[in-house]
């Protein structure tokens, strides 16, 4: 991905505040407490994610770890902005943005209660492209390097920001002309949801690891649904990430950047911007799902005002489903090693997501000194339509 060469050339999308950006370390969200039990079993609840390691105290004590430890996709509910904060970087007047993909690598780091991340941020770089959602848009990446109170490493992440003009995808209307009405499901259909839904959830409650050498290629993982999706579900995802919740945060800067872009406005349209001031004294005003860039994910309305059609899902929910999913198969003794998740669509009100993969490759010589396994991942709604495609390697004992 390279960057654009002209600028605040693009027609109507005015990047006349993001080339000088592109390779600078940016400021952003910080904590202020550290990571509680409360908060761990928070965020696998709303995930979905049923593995007791997250929220038994009594299986997590006799485990290996000796205690609660958060899932693998914590990290991403630990930090400012969904993880996209450093691809969000410069003024675009009358854009909005979506999440195109994240991807992460793990350092054996576990987070445990009492834990604090800190996050080093960066603008990468960006790329302009025609689409058909939007015309003319930006897809920008930003790097995190997440770390403990120790200096410990625990993840590093490449996410993906997709910038458009809000009224042309409105104008456009992709969406509106391929989506019906909100799906009604018959009780056979939610009965064989529910059916998926519970295999899976008691597909490995035990933790067991599959081993390395037991494992073979074309093998298939358990099938796992979620949803249907609702407005619930949605509120429920998005009140897990902390920095929702009125005042967890404070901005930070990096030391020696004459320009880190903290706390500054990216452009957004009316009522999507969060009313820094006006939180002070109302919480609403910083919510993101009242007022902010959050509230087209409850509301159809506020969704078809920029290009949705009715109300949707978060990309970083996405990216967890996935680690979360490797991770639950991968059991006590593994874990994803990397990841990498090209978002294609998002999750409607009213549909559900299948996560569906296949043991892809073996590789004993890799970069991070063990053998790992290769897993292709995909996630598709009801009717087939792809949302994500994801390929991971995992760690599996020997």
């Amino acid at each position: 991905m390279s960057t654009n060469p002209n600028g605040s050339g693009t027609p109507g999308l005015d990047l006349s505040d993001v080339a000088h950006r592109v390779g600078q370390p940016i400021g952003g969200g910080q904590l202020w407490e550290p990571c509680g039990a409360s908060d761990i079993r928070r965020w696998a609840m709303a995930m979905d994610y049923p593995n007791p390691l997250h929220w038994d105290e009594e299986f997590a004590r006799a485990s290996r770890f000796g205690g609660l430890v958060a899932p693998q996709s914590m990290a991403v509910a630990l930090d400012y902005g969904h993880g996209a904060a450093p691809a969000c970087v410069g003024r675009i007047p009358g854009s909005h943005l979506i999440f195109g993909g994240e991807e992460w690598w793990f350092y054996g780091t576990p987070v445990r209660p009492g834990d604090t991340l800190f996050q080093e941020r960066r603008f990468h770089d960006y790329k302009v492209a025609e689409t058909k959602f939007a015309g003319p848009t930006m897809f920008s990446r930003g790097d995190t390097v997440h770390t403990n109170q120790h200096g410990a490493l625990v993840a590093r992440e490449r996410s993906t920001a997709i910038r458009y003009l809000y009224e042309e995808a409105r104008r456009r209307g992709m969406y509106e002309d391929r989506l019906g009405p909100v799906k009604s499901w018959t009780r056979a259909e939610l009965d064989e949801i529910a059916k998926i839904r519970h295999d899976w959830l008691m597909s490995n409650r035990a933790g067991a690891s599959p081993r390395f050498d037991e494992v073979e290629v074309g093998d298939r993982l358990p099938r796992r649904v979620i949803g249907p999706h609702s407005i619930a579900s949605f509120t429920t995802e998005y009140r897990a990430f902390l920095f929702n919740i009125w005042g967890t945060f404070h901005w930070v800067a990096p030391d020696g950047v004459d320009d880190p872009w903290v706390h500054q406005d990216p452009g957004w349209g009316e009522d999507f911007a969060f009313d820094e001031e006006g939180a002070r004294i109302d919480p609403r005003k910083r919510d993101g799902l009242y007022v902010g860039p959050s509230r087209g994910h409850i509301d159809a309305e506020r969704a078809g005002e920029v290009g949705m059609a009715r109300a949707y899902g978060y990309g970083a929910t996405m990216g967890a489903w996935c680690t979360d999913y490797l991770a639950y198969w991968a059991g006590t003794d593994g874990m994803v090693r990397h990841s990498k998740a090209d978002f294609r669509g998002p999750a409607f009100e009213g549909d559900v997501t299948y996560l569906d993969a296949e043991v892809s490759g073996k590789d004993t010589d890799t970069a991070w000194g063990m053998p790992l396994v290769r897993v292709d991942l995909r996630l598709t709604n009801q009717e087939g339509s792809v949302l994500v495609t994801c390929t991971a390697e995992v760690e599996l004992p020997l």
